[in-house]
């Protein structure tokens, strides 16, 4: 199995977390990686996972640790 990536750009750091956003409600969902890569989230390292910032107005929904 090869090791997911950060998805943010210039970043290689190992994803630990995965990002959907759900634009029919201004909501974007952070939990832990998924089992299988998909093409409509993104896969992020901690760092990039811990800063999230989101548009003014959205919320954000962090599922149980990411990290073990």
């Amino acid at each position: 199995m090869t090791e997911r990536l950060c998805t943010k750009v210039g970043c290689r750091r190992p994803a630990v977390a995965t990002l959907t956003y759900d634009y029919s409600d201004s909501l974007v969902v952070v939990g832990p990686l998924g089992l299988t890569p998909d093409p409509h989230s993104y896969d992020l390292c901690a760092l990039h996972a811990d800063r999230l910032s989101v548009p003014q107005g959205w919320s954000v929904i962090r599922h149980a640790s990411m990290r073990e």
